[in-house]
């Protein structure tokens, strides 16, 4: 069984490497590492290049056109498919995923057809990170939850792991999401095929180098993509290929 780790970047040249070696310290049989850059002026794609240069197991999809966190991601899953993944981890770059999880998820995932890394269940934590962005989190992930209808307690959590048939099923090629709405859009794509999900406890550390992609102004875009979905399934058109 083929395991893919995919981690969609932009100018993380100082968290990447150590990423990588972490992950590769796992030492996971069958498990390949797929870095979609978005062409980060940083010199991030420079980095992964250096690892797959040892480590044919470290791959690097770079993007030069499309760009932002939601596109990078289908673009990775995409990506692992067509490689012949049976397990695909998705992670964050900057260590607030940490890549001791990995195993775990990939142990949780064979009762379940996806699993998360939250910080909202018993064993989770959300740590070095202020309390008013993490009221802010907290209330967004509320809305999210209430208006997709959701069960899951960490609705904004990309750190995740998918059996195959789902990112076979909830419709790549019709996603709306090009930002970070691309995470409440998999999981409510996920809901509505009638997959499983579970959630592990993980602690989410903020991160200590680079700059967070995050602000306001990207959060209440993402909140009114949440809306988008919903009146979307409401007429038929969610799974629907090239909708404008």
């Amino acid at each position: 069984m083929k395991t893919y780790v995919m981690i969609p970047t932009y100018n993380e040249r100082e968290n990447i490497g150590d990423l990588i070696q972490g992950i590769l310290n796992l030492k996971i049989p069958n498990l390949r590492i797929v870095v979609v850059d978005d062409n980060s002026p940083d010199g991030t794609s420079e980095v992964v290049r250096e690892f797959s240069d040892d480590y044919p197991e470290v791959e690097l999809l770079l993007r030069t056109t499309d760009k932002g966190r939601g596109s990078a991601g289908i673009a990775g899953f995409k990506y692992a498919l067509e490689h012949g993944a049976d397990y695909v981890v998705e992670m964050d770059a900057d260590f607030s995923h940490h890549p001791r999880y990995i195993p775990h998820l990939l142990n949780a995932v064979k009762d379940a057809d996806m699993v998360i890394g939250s910080r909202y269940i018993k064993g989770g934590r959300d740590v070095n990170r202020g309390g008013i962005r993490r009221l802010v989190t907290f209330l967004a992930g509320v809305y999210v939850r209430i208006l997709l209808k959701l069960s899951i307690r960490d609705v904004s959590s990309g750190y995740r792991c998918f059996k195959r048939k789902v990112l076979e099923a909830i419709g790549l090629d019709s996603m709306v999401s090009t930002g970070p709405s691309i995470v409440s859009e998999v999981f409510y794509r996920a809901r509505l095929k009638g997959f499983s999900i579970k959630e592990i406890p993980i602690k989410f550390e903020d991160r200590t180098h680079g700059e967070t992609k995050l602000n306001y102004k990207i959060l209440i875009k993402t909140l009114l993509m949440v809306l988008r979905f919903k009146r979307m399934h409401k007429k038929g058109r969610l799974f629907r290929n090239n909708i404008p």
